[in-house]
């Protein structure tokens, strides 16, 4: 009878245990990303404008409540002698909440001088995080962006 007694506890223990992982696992959420991103143009010549077009896709079975996302130059980028080009903002405001599967999208831009270096490149990156499940979880990510080639005016 001490043996029965110790199987019931034990399976019961174990069913508890696989329960109880199964409940305080993260929610689910698809493999796609949840931010894609386009550009207008792959080249700019001096004085030209680039355009990004950014869209958030909330990816998860629950609203998001927060987006916070900036876009900055990188570090080579910032060390070309001459370059110089202007981003329309470096933080990007999306409307939230955003239900689960739905997207939102921002543009932003950026102007070359028209007395900027050329034959060089401008590359860009974005941070975002985001929270979600009433702000009890969160994500971050740092991504890069579609740069652009910037061409001597023939």
């Amino acid at each position: 009878m001490p043996t029965t007694t110790l199987r019931r506890f034990g399976l019961s223990a174990l069913l508890s245990l696989v329960l109880g992982l199964v409940f305080l696992a993260p929610p689910a959420h698809a493999d796609s990303p949840a931010l894609s991103v386009s550009a207008s143009s792959s080249t700019v010549t001096p004085g030209g404008t680039v355009s990004l077009s950014l869209t958030f896709t909330n990816v998860h079975d629950t609203p998001v409540q927060f987006i916070y996302q900036s876009v900055q130059p990188t570090w080579q980028t910032t060390q070309v002698p001459g370059l110089s080009f202007a981003l329309s903002s470096n933080t990007v405001g999306y409307t939230a909440p955003v239900a689960p599967g739905a997207s939102t999208t921002v543009t932003l831009s950026y102007q070359v001088a028209a007395d900027s270096a050329c034959g060089v490149r401008i590359d860009l990156y974005t941070y975002l995080y985001y929270e979600y499940e009433s702000g009890t979880l969160t994500e971050s990510t740092i991504q890069d962006l579609p740069g652009a080639d910037v061409l001597c005016a023939a």
